[in-house]
């Protein structure tokens, strides 16, 4: 029974995790003073003061750090080249 739960636990782990692709968050980050769009679950910690999300598509993302009022406007081209680097 220990080893079935055990399995059950592990199954359920690994299932989240691999939901987690594909996915966006909006993180506030302290150090830098702007909104940042990643692709890793964030953990609020430190430098990070919120974090918002999932989103499933960058442009849900951006809409969504748009709306937030903690967040600065976003230059156009900024938003270009973090969409350039997350690829």
């Amino acid at each position: 029974m220990k080893r079935l739960m055990l399995a059950g636990t592990l199954l359920v782990w690994s299932a989240t995790a691999g939901l987690a692709d594909g996915l966006y968050w909006v993180v506030g980050n302290h150090a830098d003073g702007k909104c940042h769009i990643v692709r890793k679950i964030p953990v609020v910690v430190g430098d990070v003061w919120f974090a918002d999300g999932p989103y499933t598509s960058r442009g849900d993302a951006n809409l969504a750090r748009s709306t937030i009022t903690e967040c600065p406007k976003v230059d156009p081209k900024e938003a270009e080249a973090e969409a350039a680097a997350d690829k």
